[in-house]
């Protein structure tokens, strides 16, 4: 498996880690709970972003 393999794969994971966070934020009745777990699957989306853009060697997405 390559490295870019390996990357892509971790990316994958994070956005369906995020997805789940997402589900179980709209399923939970705790306010404070459900603002938990969507500012964590926010991170993660965020991190996986950034982590897809150094997969592919584009630094600067925005640009």
């Amino acid at each position: 498996m390559s490295v870019s393999d390996e990357s892509r794969g971790r990316v994958r994971q994070m956005r369906e880690k995020a997805k789940e966070l997402n589900a179980a934020a709209e399923r939970s009745s705790d306010p404070k709970e459900r603002q938990r777990l969507k500012e964590k699957a926010q991170r993660l989306e965020a991190q996986s972003e950034q982590e897809s853009g150094m997969s592919t060697g584009d630094i600067y997405p925005d640009v």
